[in-house]
């Protein structure tokens, strides 16, 4: 962010605007998903909404709220901050109820990937957990996220890990100094597909994680990509 408070020039804020992807998603929402709160950065009364949904947010009550409120919230302080062109702009157009602290933190969590995201919709990655994991950048967010989900990490632990990454720590030393295997996940797999993960390991004399890791490699990716829409 430059001195006078504009944020990094960002591809996703500069990407169209349309329906909520995971707040409007009954999947993840279930029913709140009808009211999903849609913000235009481009459009001045929507702005300004997401201005009073900001200080909203911004006051002792969001401690107590969902998930999906709170990723609400996240969208309406990037959106406030895309519609004023800065984080201080976005602080000043709540007349003080939000700092730029707290803006700059949460428009991160919307910024998070869609696969990270869900997760904090379902409530089993903490809305607290994913501003640490927003803190830190590229593949270093998914390694912390699926930590996060694979090894039950506090909201301390992810911010602790946050912190040593953005020090300097790789990913992986930074999870194992905190007692996380990276890469370790344990998997519930049908009978039959078990019995033959374990058939074809042992015929080719390698792990089964092996095999698991060769199938992976061999799919096409699928696109996850920071949100477009607020």
């Amino acid at each position: 962010m430059s001195p006078d408070g504009t944020p990094d020039a960002s591809p996703e804020r500069d990407s169209p605007v349309g329906e909520p992807v995971i707040r409007g998603d009954p999947a993840f929402a279930g029913e709140r998903a009808r009211e999903a709160v849609q913000f235009d950065p481009d459009d001045p009364e929507s702005v300004a909404r997401a201005a009073e949904i900001v200080r909203s947010f911004a006051d002792d009550s969001v401690g107590d709220a969902d998930s999906v409120y709170m990723l609400r919230g996240a969208a309406a302080c990037a959106a406030l901050v895309r519609g004023e062109g800065s984080y201080k702009a976005a602080a000043e157009r709540t007349d003080g109820d939000a700092t730029v602290s707290f803006i700059r933190k949460w428009a991160r969590v919307h910024d998070l990937p869609r696969s990270i995201r869900q997760y904090v919709a379902t409530g089993e990655i903490a809305p607290t957990a994913a501003k640490h994991i927003a803190r830190v950048a590229g593949e270093a967010r998914f390694l912390l996220a699926w930590a996060t989900l694979d090894a039950d990490l506090t909201v301390r632990d992810v911010r602790s890990i946050a912190s040593d990454v953005n020090a300097g720590t790789p990913p992986e030393r930074a999870l194992e100094a905190h007692g996380v295997p990276p890469g370790e996940v344990t998997l519930d797999l049908p009978p039959g597909t078990y019995r033959e993960l374990r058939r074809q390991a042992a015929l080719r004399g390698v792990d089964p994680a092996t095999l698991v890791a060769e199938a992976l490699d061999g799919w096409e990716p699928t696109e996850d990509s920071p949100p477009e829409r607020y």
